[in-house]
């Protein structure tokens, strides 16, 4: 899930109450919430350390508690800086409670992430396991809107109250402000419900069609943004890999219709070959593999063979199909591109889809 939302739901968490409890709460659940993308360094350890320690340690039900200690000690810094001189606040920060809620933002962010189709690895480091839910969208208006509001419709309808001249005296704000907060999480979890519910029905859809007279052996529905009623479908069969679209929301029919448009795009699998076996044994190709959840691959040869090893002679691009939405440039897809020379040698290694300036036939 992208930032934004990780900071308005840790930030949704301490209005809706656990404000009341101590100083600081809301800064801490809000910090904390977003607190495990620091995982985002590794992209100094370049694309291939950054792809396989990202949603990493951080990310796990045993980092959780580190992250959240770190997140405690940076607010314990600032409060000991800022703190008034002399008098003690009316609510003094309660640093183990603190924790606690640090914490609970931790693994709200592992719950969000786990709603997407990029998915987590709660158990690292004892698995390297990626599990996703697939009913969000990674950056999803919806959720964004609904928290958005649940945190700034009190303050708005302050100013409108000063504006026509009704003066809130006192406490009846901050009820207000926790009765939007947590109207805006229930809204979330309301949501998720909803999405889950359509998911199951796309499943279960993809799941009972033949392809081309072969029987699934794996099938997957991953989200659009903003419509939990249509669904990118990605069925895997012993010969090919089929994607389409699903619509969970027929109003022809009572089960989901899938392949509206009648746009199946098959895929065959490619032949494995000296070339892709000795891009997958690469540092990012096992990486990639590790995470991708239906893998492609595609082979291209660089024209004019350079004569010299050390100069790359074959590009190897690895594609996962989760992501191969209709229309979507394949360069913005979240694939790996491996260079080899004409032995077989590593020249080069990123996660992305771009290529060299260089004239390519394909094989």
């Amino acid at each position: 899930m992208e930032p934004v939302t990780h900071f308005l739901f840790g930030a949704a968490m301490g209005r809706a109450g656990l404000n009341r409890k101590t100083a600081l709460a809301t800064a801490t659940l809000t910090l904390a919430a977003e607190a495990p993308d620091l995982d985002v360094f590794s992209r100094f350890g370049g694309s291939a350390f950054a792809l396989n320690h990202h949603r990493g340690f951080t990310h796990s039900f045993l980092g959780v508690p580190l992250v959240a200690a770190v997140v405690v000690a940076f607010l314990y810094l600032l409060w000991r800086l800022r703190r008034p001189k002399t008098g003690n606040p009316n609510l003094p920060p309660r640093w183990r409670l603190l924790f606690a809620y640090a914490c609970l933002a931790g693994f709200s962010h592992i719950l969000l992430d786990f709603t997407t189709s990029y998915g987590v690895r709660p158990f690292w480091p004892f698995s390297e396991r990626w599990v996703s839910w697939d009913i969000v969208y990674i950056a999803e208006p919806v959720l964004l809107i609904v928290l958005t509001l649940g945190l700034i419709l009190p303050a708005l309808f302050s100013l409108i109250n000063e504006e026509i001249g009704t003066r809130n005296k006192g406490p009846r704000a901050k009820p207000t402000g926790r009765l939007a907060a947590t109207l805006a999480l229930v809204a979330v979890f309301a949501y998720w419900g909803l999405c889950d519910y359509e998911h199951r029905r796309a499943v279960a859809a993809l799941q009972a069609r033949i392809y081309q007279g072969a029987d699934a052996i794996r099938v997957s529905a991953y989200p659009y943004m903003t419509n939990p009623f249509r669904w990118l479908g990605v069925v895997e069969t012993p010969a090919f890999f089929a994607t389409m679209d699903v619509d969970s929301l027929n109003f022809n029919s009572v089960s989901p219709e899938v392949d509206p448009e009648a746009q199946m795009q098959i895929r065959y699998k490619p032949e494995e070959t000296p070339i892709t076996l000795a891009a997958k044994k690469t540092y990012l190709g096992r990486v990639y593999l590790s995470w991708a959840q239906y893998p492609i691959t595609e082979t291209e040869q660089l024209a004019n063979d350079p004569v010299e090893n050390t100069r790359a002679a074959y590009v190897v691009r690895f594609r996962d199909l989760r992501y191969d939405y209709p229309g979507r440039d394949a360069r913005a897809m979240l694939g790996a591109t491996i260079f080899l020379t004409r032995d077989l040698q590593v020249v080069e290694e990123r996660f992305g889809m771009g290529s060299r300036r260089q004239g390519r036939n394909r094989e």
